[in-house]
């Protein structure tokens, strides 16, 4: 054992002086401008070369380094390629990189198609060596058979397990009417299931049918030739039931997008015809390449072939645009939807298409160059949108399971009957901004569906990116790093805001259907106001809403490496010359706060601030909005409020004056009002909406004309003017009965100089006429009150 551990510590230390001398004599050449003591010139290239092939061969690793101590080139064996300078065109610009690359694929085309008529002989060669009968045509036989066996194969699936087993499960399923995800997709996935089970049936039969014939393939080239054969069939296959599992063309039903019946149908065909294509090319071109056939073969068969499926595609598109589009929409037209979703709806064709036609150009490009990452862009690129469309589904599925308590308790309220639905056979007419409504953001549940489609969206562009550039490093690339984060953040903040108002509109709709809700329009006004977490919420959903837009801008401006601090001074600076400048706009904003602090009205109310009266519409941060019960929308500052009288506060008082003859009896009008008070606490229309019945308080003047008596009553505010309208009537109608007569307004006019009428002359008449009208206004003003009242 000691002479052979001597010849082996000898030949190591020999192998680590030759490797020294090999560093030494590279920092001598590397060095610029050095020269050694004498005349002699450092040592070529090709000597440099040999002394690191020749340490490498004996075993040891060499490291070239510089006089300034970076490392040239390092060597770990023999089987390292050596490189003792850079390539200069790594270091060019992309230009001169598209150049190279332009060349390297003019040459590459040059050459290959001058070497095509040779190819063909060569493949002609390898498939009969490869063919266990030494004939090319048994492909094509085995490819025959299969094809038919798959064929038998699919019609006992069809007979035996679809119709005797399948169906009963498959069919007993069905349902007439299915809501949504949470009933459609266990149905579909459960039919894509038994799908797959009847695809593996129908090759379990082939397979067992091919045995029977032609016994066990013990050719490896026949036995990979099946099994390209019988993969092709099960993804193609699968792929089908997907789409059917999607577009459901044969149950509309159960159809997820909103296609009709022959868009669903033809869009099925299309989709499932070209999916065998494209896999069918996928194998077909694997089994050649597998096979060891000649590269330029194989790359004009994929790339013709794959150009036809590229057409079909395209034309997919084309014949298929306009139903995809309105599936986009939601089957809803282009003015119902938001702009991103129109513009969406108008860019996916030709954007889709010019990414096909880039896709086949790059997959051209990289089979002639030999870069062998082609068929996965060309096959990932499908699996990643079906993917997306089944996560998306998926993700829709769970979403309503988990929202289900909340639907089961709206369909528990919805069973009790509402007065203000329509009837059955009435027609409810949906106007467009209805129709906005109802497919806007309106619940949790609305939002959890737009960020499940959002995050699909994200998770398929991304996937897509790393398709086409699995390289990619996003760590590295500081922009590309930076603005992820801010896309990311902008998605978070537009969580939050949807998050938040969502939370204060339900909570203001809660408040409303407490209050009664919104008076109807032409309402006379006066009616209880909603409550004051009503009135206030809207104020508050504008302050947090903005507290949350500015804080995530500040934190996106903060990611960008901007430095917001001088922002906040210069906020101070600006709300200090708001202040100064505009003291009217400050009045407002403070006055307004202090009414709304004093609860002094609140939305819905009925309100007199002198010059304007009307209902509480709208309240800003600086104004607010009356609606005069004419319809006049006034809006007012808060600062310009002097006197401001609430009708809509607890209790209403409506006192109601009645003309009488002189003859009547008093005492008697006092009775009789007094028992209609107690008759119409009874009445089913307005005996709840008293709060004191109605009473006589007398006489309260003596006219020319008549005797003015006075009834009045107290209500909740607002029901003041159906009350008062029942009064008018039913007091109408007593007085008829009991022989009390109203008295009628008269104006005596007398002539002097014992004149009679007929001797005036049409002047005097005039002057006559408007002296009587004058009277009887002054008369009715005096009845009415100051202000007048026009409701």
């Amino acid at each position: 054992m000691k002479p052979k551990l001597l010849a082996w510590v000898v030949w190591a230390a020999l192998a680590a002086m030759l490797a020294l001398a090999s560093v030494a004599t590279a920092q001598t050449s590397l060095i610029p401008g050095y020269t050694s003591g004498t005349t002699e010139e450092a040592p070529p290239e090709g000597d440099l070369a040999g002394a690191i092939r020749s340490a490498t061969e004996a075993g040891a690793s060499v490291i070239v380094i510089d006089s300034a101590g970076q490392v040239v080139s390092t060597t770990s064996g023999p089987d390292t390629p050596e490189e003792s300078s850079t390539d200069p065109m790594g270091e060019g610009s992309q230009l001169m990189k598209a150049q190279e690359r332009f060349s390297k694929f003019q040459e590459s085309v040059n050459s290959r198609l001058q070497a095509l008529p040779y190819s063909v002989f060569e493949v002609q060669y390898i498939l009969r060596q490869t063919s266990p009968d030494g004939r090319i045509q048994t492909y094509v036989e085995v490819l025959g058979w299969n094809i038919l066996f798959l064929l038998l194969g699919r019609w006992l699936s069809i007979e035996i397990y679809a119709k005797r087993i399948a169906k009963r499960w498959v069919v007993a399923r069905i349902k007439d009417n299915p809501q949504g995800y949470r009933e459609k997709m266990p149905f579909l996935v459960f039919r894509f299931i038994m799908g797959i089970g009847a695809t593996v049936f129908a090759m379990l039969m082939a397979l067992i049918v091919g045995y029977l014939f032609f016994g066990e393939a013990e050719d490896i080239s026949i036995q990979f030739t099946v099994t390209a054969i019988f993969t092709a069939f099960f993804l193609s296959r699968t792929v089908s039931d997907l789409w059917r599992m999607v577009l459901s063309p044969y149950l509309s039903q159960y159809r997820l997008p909103p296609f009709s019946d022959r868009d669903a149908k033809r869009l099925y065909i299309w989709a499932s015809v070209l999916a065998t294509y494209d896999i069918s090319v996928v194998l077909f071109s694997t089994w050649v390449a597998d096979f060891g056939l000649n590269y330029n073969v194989y790359a004009m068969v994929y790339g013709s072939l794959t150009l036809a499926g590229a057409l079909g595609n395209v034309l997919m598109i084309l014949f298929n645009a306009r139903a995809i589009s309105n599936a986009i929409r939601g089957g809803r037209a282009p003015d119902q939807v938001s702009w991103i979703l129109r513009f969406i709806s108008f860019a996916w064709a030709p954007v889709l298409i010019l990414y096909m036609v880039f896709s086949w150009f790059r997959l051209a490009v990289d089979l002639v160059l030999e870069v062998h990452d082609s068929i996965p862009i060309v096959a990932s690129s499908y699996a990643i949108f079906m993917s997306v469309v089944v996560a998306y589904g998926a993700m829709n599925y769970l979403l309503e399971r988990y929202f289900d308590r909340n639907r089961a308790i709206e369909e528990m309220n919805a069973q009790a009957p509402d007065p203000d639905m329509p009837a059955d056979d009435e027609q409810v007419v949906v106007t467009p901004e209805a129709e906005m409504r109802r497919h806007s953001i309106l619940t949790y549940e609305d939002l959890a569906r737009r960020v499940a489609g959002i995050l699909a969206f994200v998770v398929g562009i991304y996937a897509l990116v790393v398709i086409w550039n699995p390289q990619a490093s996003w760590s590295e690339d500081l922009p590309i790093e930076r603005a992820l984060d801010v896309m990311v953040i902008l998605f978070i903040g537009y969580i939050l805001f949807h998050f938040f108002r969502i939370w204060i509109d339900s909570k203001i709709a809660e408040e409303e259907e407490d209050s009664g809700g919104e008076a109807e329009l032409g309402d006379e006004g006066g009616e209880g106001g909603q409550s004051r977490l009503a009135t206030l919420l809207p104020l508050f959903r504008g302050a947090i809403l903005a507290v949350v837009v500015v804080t995530i801008a500040l934190i996106v401006l903060m990611e960008l490496g901007i430095n917001v601090s001088p922002l906040f001074a210069g906020a101070g600076v600006v709300g200090l010359a708001v202040g100064f400048g505009s003291q009217t706009l400050v009045r407002d904003i403070f006055s307004g706060a202090f009414f709304l602090m004093d609860d002094a009205f609140r939305k819905g109310e009925y309100i007199d601030i002198g010059d304007v009266k009307g209902t509480v519409e709208k309240i800003s941060v600086r104004s607010f909005q009356l609606r005069h019960h004419l319809g006049a929308l006034n809006t007012i500052p808060f600062g310009e409020i002097k006197v401001l009288t609430n009708y809509s506060r607890d209790w209403v008082i409506m006192k109601l004056p009645l003309r009488v003859t002189y003859d009547t009896d008093v005492e008697k009008v006092r009775k009789l009002i007094k028992k209609l008070g107690q008759e119409l606490l009874t009445d089913p229309v307005i005996g709840e909406n008293f709060i004191q019945p109605l009473k006589s308080q007398g006489v309260i003047e003596m006219q020319d004309s008549a005797m003015i008596i006075r009834v009045k009553f107290m209500t909740k505010p607002g029901d003041q003017w159906l009350v008062r309208k029942k009064v008018y009537q039913e007091i109408r109608e007593l007085f008829a009965r009991e022989g009390i007569r109203f008295a009628h307004r008269e104006v005596t006019v007398r002539l002097a100089d014992g004149k009679e009428a007929e001797d005036l002359t049409p002047k005097q008449r005039e002057a006559v006429t408007g002296a009587v009208q004058a009277a009887i206004d002054e008369d009715y003003l005096d009845d009415i009150g100051p202000g007048g009242d026009d409701r």
